[in-house]
């Protein structure tokens, strides 16, 4: 490139998120470029969560979090059956072990319903138990639009799109500053090949780094950018297969959603997340964690053996809350949040970002527009 080149539109951050917006955008016509820190798409929280395809159950009623999960559940599935990305609506179901909880349930329910999604129903534990036998339950709701997906297969999916479509994609270039001027934003990337972008449109899906970036634009107001929090979650693989078939989550608990046991499209079991605040990316999990698991755990699954854990993986997600503060919305800041014309950032993507990826790109678009 030379010294200052033009380009209509920059994203910032090959995730799946960004990679649907850069598709997105690419669809328009626009010429896309995809700046890259890194020298693979998805290495960030992309690559570190439990690939579920969420229902829309949990999230605020009208928060963008509801409204654009539900809706981009099922754009998502469409665009799985379509573009031959493995998936598969295994369902979920939300378990109560106490009588105790049967109205926290029955709320859950309702802000299903409050939320648009028309399908969880209310079984009782008897049927819990004939669905998945080694389950103890006294009741529970079935989501059976909840799902699994190969997010790395459904990013390379987003990026074969795109790609055919023009866009650009350039690794090892981390955004290093910007500045907002009268001709468009000037990007400015590091890395072995350092380049001075002119844009007409910049899209920062930096994910964790979101608001490092928004910072180094110069011009944009700091008031606009959020403060961030990383919440690690640690998660534990099981020795053997589990009996079960669906996800099992219990009723969710003060601050998350609980020990819930996940599966991988191949059957292997995951339980997590173990939360825990940090101020630094690092993924290295604690086996001594996996301690507190076994009781957790055996509330609905009391078959659990003793040793069958062990240390698996672990995800950071950028919370736009500390320790006991409510869980925030998506932020799609614009121009008309922040006054600067051309520039979008996405704030505190964090679940259910993958499942909500492609209506998060729509709203990007209509955004611009």
């Amino acid at each position: 490139m030379s010294e200052l080149d033009k380009i209509d539109c920059a994203v910032i951050g090959a995730g799946v998120v960004g990679l649907a917006v850069a598709r997105a955008m690419a669809a328009e016509g626009r010429d896309v470029i995809v700046l890259e820190s890194e020298d693979a798409i998805g290495t960030g929280t992309s690559s570190r969560n439990s690939e579920v395809i969420h229902a829309g159950i949990y999230y605020p009623k009208d928060s963008l979090k509801a409204l654009l999960c539900v809706a981009g559940k099922k754009m998502l599935y469409d665009y799985c059956a379509s573009h031959g990305v493995p998936h598969k609506a295994c369902g979920k179901l939300i378990v109560a072990t106490d009588e105790a909880q049967h109205e926290t349930l029955a709320a859950l329910q309702q802000k299903a319903a409050d939320n648009g999604v028309d399908d969880v129903t209310w079984i009782e534990g008897s049927e819990a138990r004939a669905m998945e036998p080694a389950l103890n339950a006294t009741a529970a709701l079935l989501s059976p639009s909840s799902g699994l997906i190969d997010s790395h297969a459904l990013m390379l999916a987003y990026q074969g799109d795109a790609e055919a479509m023009g866009m650009m994609l350039a690794f090892h270039a981390p955004v290093t500053g910007g500045e907002v001027t009268d001709a468009g934003i000037v990007i400015e990337t590091g890395g072995p090949s350092p380049m001075n972008i002119l844009c007409e449109t910049v899209i920062n899906c930096g994910g964790l780094f979101a608001q490092k970036t928004a910072a180094l634009i110069r011009g944009l107001d700091a008031a606009h950018v959020p403060d961030c929090f990383y919440a690690k979650g640690n998660y534990f693989t099981l020795a053997g297969r589990a009996p079960f078939t669906h996800l099992i989550y219990p009723v969710p608990e003060e601050g998350g959603l609980g020990v819930h046991l996940t599966l991988d499209l191949a059957g292997q079991a995951r339980f997590g997340p173990d939360v825990e605040w940090v101020d630094k990316i690092d993924y290295q999990v604690d086996p001594s964690r996996g301690d507190k698991f076994y009781g957790a755990v055996r509330t609905y699954w009391p078959g659990l053996a003793d040793g069958a854990l062990a240390a698996g993986y672990s995800g950071i997600r950028p919370k736009l809350g500390g320790p006991g503060t409510p869980a925030a919305d998506f932020v799609i800041s614009g121009p008309g949040d922040h006054g600067v014309q051309g520039l979008i950032n996405l704030f505190g993507i964090e679940s259910p970002g993958l499942t909500a990826s492609l209506a998060i790109a729509q709203r990007v678009a209509d955004t611009l527009q």
